[in-house]
């Protein structure tokens, strides 16, 4: 993970907080059934955020330690979460975590992957898993079918910098079954969707690292074109963003 992946995010934080999608509850129950989880394990969410990933396992009851590079996210990761006790949140990254050896029994990454480094996160997810240790790559990926779903994203198109240089779309079931060799995963996935006035549609688009900044001189006329198109598509005054929330999982060792 480069310095400018762990930093990219500083800037927006509030955004990413209030107006980025959480993980259906069926991906949970999923994980926790498939995989013989307990509340006696421990999970190290990798590339943790601001603890979207997080949540659901610390309200279950699970220890959580939250691995996460950028100073901002993490603080507002603590100020999110600190009311559970089992949260304990550090500074590290997929590929050097700072954990010890054979210390966690599943690893989460959601929303995350896309940043990694594959060769090192892997020999480091190695390190630190127990025997019999799991592995959770989720992301939440944008449907794209609807006639508003494809407008929005040529909007995106228009005006993100790196997009798509980064879109975890880049990221292929070929790489994630790599990723696991010589173990197997399995994909499942479940519906998730968000609904937003246009005051949560414009911070669902600025919470994204390769959108132009709120304080940037192009945010006015990205705020100009998404009201335009809020206008045409919105029933009732709100929109629906509908996603894929996909899951990637299996033993590792």
């Amino acid at each position: 993970m480069s310095n400018n992946n762990t930093t990219r995010f500083s800037n927006r934080v509030e955004d990413y907080v209030k107006y980025r999608p959480g993980y259906p509850p069926a991906l949970l129950n999923y994980i926790q059934d498939h995989y013989h989880l307990n509340t006696r394990e421990t999970i190290a969410d990798i590339g943790a955020g601001t603890g979207i990933s997080s949540a659901p396992f610390l309200k279950a009851g699970y220890r959580v330690i939250a691995v996460e590079p950028n100073n901002e996210m993490r603080e507002k990761l603590k100020e999110i979460l600190s009311y559970y006790p089992q949260l304990k949140p550090i500074n590290g990254t997929a590929e050097s975590t700072t954990l010890p050896d054979h210390s966690v029994d599943l690893i989460v990454a959601g929303q995350a992957f896309h940043w990694f480094d594959p060769l090192k996160s892997r020999d480091e997810f190695e390190r630190i898993l127990k025997p019999g240790g799991r592995v959770a790559i989720i992301w939440n990926e944008r449907r794209t079918s609807t006639l508003f779903e494809k407008e929005y994203e040529n909007l995106i198109l228009k005006y993100a910098t790196d997009y798509q240089k980064i879109d975890h779309r880049n990221i292929e079931d070929r790489d994630i079954e790599k990723f696991f060799y010589p173990r197997a995963c399995s994909l499942k996935i479940f519906d998730n969707y968000q609904t937003f006035d246009i005051e949560g549609l414009v911070g669902r688009l600025a919470s994204s690292s390769y959108m132009p900044p709120r304080d940037g001189a192009a945010f006015s006329k990205v705020t100009a074109d998404l009201e335009i198109l809020f206008n045409k598509y919105s029933r009732d005054n709100f929109i629906q963003i509908n996603y894929d929330s996909k899951l990637y999982a299996g033993w590792f060792k």
